[in-house]
């Protein structure tokens, strides 16, 4: 038995203003969640950008193509229920965040590690009030707790929007520190995605690529640009 698939029975699909913000029509009528809630979005441009992702479907509705809205929906069917356990999660990769942890040898890795990820720690520090402590290899450092309440401070003031976002700009490099940099504007979103990869890249220099890797590292660095547009699109 084969699954119901969806398909284009609409001729426009448009933002409309609505309570709470932007809703998204077919044919004038309201779209609604998976869960059945109204699809109602904070600002225009995001409205703008999820009926253009309907304009674009052809035949049968394709919702990998469609990551606007399926952000969106993460958002008011389960961000908005889960904030708490959301924010908790998220504020916990501050105590083990990517930019904390280096290597050891070689020397030049080293040195690429610290030119890149030195100067973003250096503005959490001064502009979040969260210094974090560096360390070589991976053996869990502690970090101070009032540098954690800081950045779990930043997360707790987002809305559930903006936190669908932030959690795959969060969850994608594993780290709290260039999400928050990324969010911002202390780094443009292709250069925090650059330095989330220093080690890998390092490895590709030295082995070469392996494609099968090299294919879900693209997935994930558009997905990470597309949690970028997002963000903004909320502001």
């Amino acid at each position: 038995m084969t699954g119901w698939t969806m398909k284009r029975f609409w001729t426009k699909a448009t933002a409309n203003p609505a309570p709470g913000g932007f809703a998204i029509a077919l044919d004038g009528r309201p779209v609604k969640t998976p869960a059945k809630a109204p699809l109602v979005v904070p600002t225009a441009g995001l409205a703008q950008a999820i009926a253009a992702e309907w304009n674009a479907q052809t035949g049968a509705v394709r919702p990998e193509t469609m990551p606007f809205t399926r952000t969106a929906n993460s958002a008011i069917d389960k961000l908005a229920k889960q904030h708490p356990e959301v924010v908790a999660l998220l504020a916990d990769y501050g105590g083990s965040d990517l930019l904390c942890y280096r290597a050891g040898h070689p020397a030049a890795l080293a040195a690429r590690q610290a030119t890149v990820w030195d100067p973003i720690l250096a503005w959490a520090a001064d502009s979040l009030g969260a210094p974090l402590a560096v360390t070589e290899g991976v053996v869990p450092v502690a970090q101070p707790a009032a540098s954690l309440q800081a950045l779990k401070a930043r997360i707790d003031a987002l809305d559930p929007f903006r936190l669908a976002a932030f959690h795959d700009l969060v969850a994608i490099p594993g780290s709290l520190v260039l999400a928050l940099a990324v969010t911002h504007g202390r780094i443009a979103p292709q250069a925090a995605w650059d330095a989330s990869r220093i080690d890998e890249d390092w490895q590709i220099a030295d082995w070469g690529a392996d494609e099968e890797a090299a294919e879900a590292a693209a997935l994930r660095r558009e997905a990470f640009l597309h949690a970028h547009r997002f963000y903004d699109l909320c502001l």
